[in-house]
């Protein structure tokens, strides 16, 4: 059946998930940290037994274990190559432990019709399995091409989250690596969209591109090192939307403009294409 506008603020769940320190390792590796960074200090977030070092997590991980809870499938059938990241967003109420597990209620928020296509936007709230204790809660939307021109409501529309008419406070360069998408997937994703080069061109692209929450995560690593001193604990909230494809082997530079204890930022290619935009970050 096609999409289902009636499913808005069905709930699934809820699912628990569990990691491990390897899981948050793979992930940090995944989002190219301990690579790229030549000072080190991301060895914190890709060992756990180096001298002097204790092992923490990457605030982005979050949207590896807390996107369980199932209310997609609410939603209706369609193809799932015509699927596109559209936004995501994390909220944290503290540093992500190195193991644990979370149980995840999710919620179908809004079905909006952009005529080429439908956006489905969902939440999904997870607390600590043992004592019920809030850890991350992760909204996001995804933009399904074909689906749309049922009727329904457009959704919220227009700019937010502009920067300043000045230079920026921070900027960080990374590069990901030609294989970035085949580390990554390790984490989870194993859509072949980002593997397999003929399932990329009949999703329109020349090759696979790279996981947008991938790009995500190495925009967060740059968020948390210039803006909270590498401490997770200062990482308070992140929302972001996906602009452009990122390929494996691009080189992303962050862009961030500092007011108070928040943050308006963007994430370029070195084609100069605007990649993530409209992004802001809180931070302790």
């Amino acid at each position: 059946m096609p999409i289902n506008p009636e499913a808005v603020g069905t709930e699934s769940g809820p699912v628990e998930r569990s990691w491990t320190s390897k899981d948050a390792l793979l992930y940090a590796l995944g989002v190219g940290a301990g690579v790229t960074d030549p000072t080190g200090f991301e060895l914190e977030f890709t060992t756990e037994n180096s001298k002097d070092v204790e092992q923490k997590v990457l605030p982005t991980f979050a949207v590896i274990i807390g996107g369980g809870g199932g209310a997609m499938r609410n939603i209706g059938s369609f193809n799932p190559a015509m699927l596109v990241h559209g936004e995501q967003a994390i909220e944290l109420a503290g540093p992500i432990p190195v193991e644990g597990k979370v149980r995840t209620t999710s919620r179908i928020t809004g079905i909006y019709d952009k005529g080429s296509g439908a956006v489905i936007a969902s939440e999904a709230v997870s607390v600590d399995a043992e004592t019920g204790e809030p850890r991350f809660t992760t909204r996001s939307s995804a933009f399904i091409r074909g689906e749309g021109g049922f009727g329904g409501d457009r959704g919220p529309s227009g700019p937010r989250n502009a920067p300043p008419e000045r230079e920026p406070d921070h900027s960080v360069t990374y590069e990901t690596r030609p294989d970035q998408a085949l580390l990554y997937r390790l984490s989870g994703d194993r859509n072949p969209l980002h593997s397999d080069p003929e399932f990329a061109k009949l999703a329109g692209f020349p090759s696979p591109i790279l996981h947008g929450l991938c790009s995500y995560g190495f925009t967060g690593r740059a968020l948390l090192h210039a803006l909270c001193g590498s401490d997770p604990a200062r990482f308070k909230s992140m929302e972001a939307r996906f602009s452009k494809p990122v390929f494996p082997g691009d080189r992303l530079t962050v862009h961030m403009w500092v007011d108070g204890n928040e943050a308006v930022f963007r994430t370029e290619s070195q084609r100069g294409d605007v990649v993530i935009d409209q992004g802001r970050a809180t931070f302790a």
